[in-house]
């Protein structure tokens, strides 16, 4: 389940550094959610789900400010050989507020700020800024 999550990370980072538009990641439902959480954060502008052959694709795109990327960049945590547990008291402001730590919850996909106010911890996916 992680691979897919650090694919669809790197491919978004990848698209941002190479000045892409638009890019494509293979759909599932653990990553819809992370990439509507990125879009209410700002990192992607829009994202729909399509259909080719008999397997979904999402196509994503990116959000870019007068040329400037919205994602400057990323670090995973949570990998297949090492999953990255973190409980409340732990969770920390990423770059003193600038960008934002991505956990998988019970609760669902939440940053670390949504976290600390549910009183929720979880694995740490990324964070991003």
């Amino acid at each position: 389940m992680n691979n897919s999550i650090i694919d669809l990370i790197i491919r978004i980072k990848n698209g941002y550094l190479a000045k892409k538009e638009l890019i494509s990641s293979p759909h599932s439902n653990f990553k819809e959610s992370v990439v509507s959480k990125l879009q209410k954060l700002g990192y992607v502008r829009s994202f729909k789900v399509g259909k080719e052959g008999n397997k979904k694709d999402m196509i994503l795109e990116l959000v870019y400010d007068d040329g400037v990327p919205a994602l400057t960049d990323v670090k995973v945590f949570s990998r297949p050989g090492r999953r990255w547990y973190i409980n409340t008291n732990d969770l920390k402001p990423v770059l003193g507020g600038l960008g934002h730590a991505v956990l998988s919850t019970p609760k669902g996909i939440l940053t670390s700020m949504e976290a600390k106010k549910e009183q929720v911890g979880g694995e740490l996916l990324f964070e991003i800024w």
